[in-house]
């Protein structure tokens, strides 16, 4: 019995052996089709490190609003040349099993958009009845087309577009091309922009939070004796986050932390001297320092969903901390500027 054993593993090794030729390539090209997608899926996983902000052109004087419209154009460079390029819409392997890198970038998009709004509606206009500027007119548009169509139209080709438009409008405010562009850094348009990034870092945090939380108290209404709704909602929300969507959760806030340190380090350069005026450089530098504080790299291979209490880390937790904090910053510095 033990020979008929051993003759048959050997007959099993013989034939492994002698396996056509065409069999064996193609096992070891799969083995190194799956190696470089490993890789490469690690390589484009990493998010990109922040960068320095310009205060102005290239050997010219300060110009205000060249830090903002510069910087937002770089963030939304940066979205699109990072390592893998913009991964979102991609429909090939590695980066359609990729998922936390196309939440870090749905976050950068989404303050991107805010701010290239912002510009058009408030930031380059005197006032509300005056003419809005025909490059950030078209441009910002762009920027609110489907951001995950790979194709007609590409969400590519209509970003860089968007980008070039704004290009156009950064070096008619430093005087390249035409003189005619305008940008105002008056408090009031700084407000406009904080209630808005306001509202995107409570709902980060109430969804980051809600990593732990069963449900919550429906306040829709409270302290509205007249307010209704057009649907009633029991007393408790369920609010519980699912297992599956915390680490988007968190690569969401990871990109919107990152677009956000760069935007307000802008804001600290083109309205310093509203910052000035108010007493209120110390709120955005707090602003930032908490930002940044969200950004440290984790330790952890994987986002941990340990308990409030429990023994293993909740990384959407920390995170939610540090935004909320930020967000505090901000609703501060709002009342700062509605001071006269």
């Amino acid at each position: 019995m033990a020979a008929m054993i051993f003759k048959r593993k050997k007959k099993s090794a013989d034939d492994m052996i002698r396996r056509p030729l065409w069999q064996k390539i193609t096992a070891v090209l799969l083995l190194a089709l799956l190696i470089v997608n490993l890789g490469l899926g690690w390589y484009w996983s990493r998010t990109p490190d922040v960068f320095w902000v310009n205060e102005m052109p290239s050997g010219s004087t300060s110009v205000v609003g060249y830090a903002t419209t510069d910087t937002l154009i770089r963030v939304a460079e940066t979205l699109l040349d990072k390592p893998g390029g913009y991964l979102t819409n991609d429909v090939t392997p590695p980066s359609v099993f990729l998922d936390n890198i196309p939440n870090w970038e749905f976050g950068v998009l989404q303050q991107v958009r805010d701010l290239a709004r912002i510009s058009r509606n408030d930031y380059s206009r005197s006032q509300s009845q005056s003419r809005e500027d025909p490059d950030l007119a078209i441009a910002e548009q762009k920027f609110f087309i489907d951001n995950n169509s790979w194709i007609l139209p590409r969400t590519e080709a209509e970003y860089r577009s968007a980008i070039e438009g704004f290009r156009n409008y950064r070096d008619r405010l430093s005087g390249v091309n035409a003189d005619d562009a305008q940008f105002f850094a008056r408090a009031d348009n700084l407000r406009e922009w904080l209630a808005q990034v306001e509202k995107r870092l409570g709902s980060l945090t109430r969804r980051l939070g809600d990593s732990v939380a069963e449900d919550v108290i429906n306040t829709d209404l409270a302290g509205e004796r007249a307010g209704e709704a057009n649907t009633t909602l029991p007393d408790r929300v369920a609010v519980r986050t699912s297992w599956f969507e915390i680490d988007d959760i968190f690569f969401e806030a990871r990109g919107t932390a990152w677009a956000l340190v760069h935007f307000f380090r802008a804001a600290e350069l083109d309205f310093a001297s509203v910052l000035a005026d108010k007493n209120a450089q110390a709120s955005v530098r707090q602003i930032i320092r908490e930002l940044e504080a969200s950004l440290e790299s984790l330790s952890s291979p994987m986002v941990m969903n340990g308990g409030g209490y429990g023994l293993f880390a909740n990384h959407s937790l920390v995170m939610s901390n540090y935004l909320a904090r930020a967000n505090a910053a901000i609703i501060n510095l709002r009342e700062l500027l509605d001071e006269g």
